[in-house]
């Protein structure tokens, strides 16, 4: 059995992250709110290239590309509740 939890650890928060964005974006979409589906989208933009940096081993500019996501998250939320 393997012991490298940190794959998969990062695989559940993928997939979570991904959830969110992506219910954000189907928020967005069925309040008719197009900014918060524009950040949204921004959002899964960002974390998408996240994933290229994992890739490459880039740990400093994966988690600048997952706190921008974070951030237009963030403004997606904010966009829905005002």
């Amino acid at each position: 059995m393997e012991d490298n939890y940190e794959k998969y650890a990062v695989a559940v928060i993928i997939v979570f992250g991904a959830m969110i964005i992506g219910g954000l974006m189907a928020a967005g979409l069925s309040m008719d709110d197009r900014p918060a589906f524009l950040w949204a989208l921004g959002g899964a933009f960002f974390a998408w290239i996240g994933g290229h940096a994992v890739l490459f081993d880039r740990p400093r500019v994966y988690g600048g590309l997952i706190m921008v996501a974070a951030v237009f998250a963030i403004a997606s939320i904010v966009a829905l509740v005002t």
